[in-house]
């Protein structure tokens, strides 16, 4: 069974956003500063409320934002 990898690029957009601290990125989105950091790091995925609203702070597309791929997991069986 393949498994979903999201991936994305909130350190990249706050940089370019006049170097947004996580802090102000989170006051704006309503949530803690932990939760960006998680995140970020990919330790937690945002509802999707949560994404269009990043997504609508950096006024760009939730998929310049958040990507996915699928990874390819091997079962393995012992015989």
């Amino acid at each position: 069974m393949d498994k979903i990898v999201i991936s994305n690029n909130i350190r990249k957009l706050r940089f370019h956003a006049n170097e947004m601290t996580q802090q102000e990125l989170a006051d704006k989105t309503g949530v803690t500063r932990q939760t960006i950091v998680a995140i970020e790091n990919g330790k937690y995925f945002p509802s999707l409320e949560l994404a269009f609203r990043i997504a609508h702070i950096f006024q760009t597309p939730l998929e310049s934002v958040f990507s996915f791929d699928f990874q390819n997991e091997q079962n393995k069986k012992t015989p």
